[in-house]
């Protein structure tokens, strides 16, 4: 009975998927009262509205690590997290992004590393949103993804290392802040895969955050003596509306 009770355990917090959460006050700037941005970065399930302990990240950045933000500790869901903010001053459209520190997960025997990026339009300028930042695992919106609603496809393009990442497969939750059930566990978060492009498709059903994380294992972390694979995670999140 024991081993029974561990094993459904294990799978239940394999089968729930860890987001690395970044979220902005808004994602389209039209007033100066707006300007503002106040974001956040948490560890979370999102849909479950459950959080675990984020480690204070090597950076929150626009759009490049050479513009690096403050950071301030803050608290999700009784974990810890972290926010920062940026004050808008002119008109453009700005990317912003966190490098976290790796993950070890003991349930799936892997470190987790996922970098989240977020895109903000300010004053409507809407040039440049599908520019890539170089990350080494990023995806690229193929829809304007500050101008979207429930209802709509949001379409991305997975690279790694700059090129296309063909079969990989795209995790998707949305951030329930509505109460929402699942009918299943299976329900929670949805899975889509990159075609020999790297792109995918995903319908969003539903008003809210949503976050799509492209799932790539390369490389390996030393934990207590012991070599684990590192999942790589390019994260996206956009807001229908």
């Amino acid at each position: 009975m024991k081993k029974t009770i561990f094993s459904l355990v294990i799978a239940t917090a394999i089968a729930n998927a860890h987001f690395l959460t970044f979220i902005p006050s808004t994602d389209n700037v039209n007033d100066k009262k707006d300007a503002n941005i106040k974001l956040d970065a948490m560890f979370i399930h999102p849909f479950e509205q459950t959080g675990m302990t984020m480690e204070k990240p090597l950076g929150i950045y626009l759009e490049s690590t050479k513009n690096s933000l403050p950071l301030n500790e803050t608290k999700k869901f009784e974990h810890k997290a972290w926010e920062t903010a940026y004050q808008i001053k002119k008109p453009g459209v700005y990317q912003f992004f966190v490098q976290p520190e790796p993950y070890f997960e003991p349930a799936e025997e892997k470190y987790i590393s996922h970098v989240p990026k977020v895109i903000v339009s300010a004053y409507g300028v809407e040039d440049g949103w599908d520019e890539p930042l170089g990350l080494k695992y990023e995806i690229i919106p193929m829809v304007k993804p500050f101008a979207l609603y429930s209802g709509n496809i949001f379409q991305g393009k997975v690279l790694q290392d700059g090129k296309a990442a063909s079969n990989v497969e795209v995790e998707v939750e949305l951030y329930n802040e509505f109460g929402l059930k699942a009918p299943s566990e299976a329900h929670i978060t949805q899975v889509v895969k990159t075609d020999e492009n790297g792109n995918f498709s995903f319908v969003m059903n539903h008003k809210g955050w949503w976050g799509f994380a492209a799932l790539i294992e390369e490389g390996e972390k030393e934990f207590e003596g012991k070599k684990y694979p590192i999942e790589n995670g390019a994260l996206l999140w956009v807001k229908a509306y």
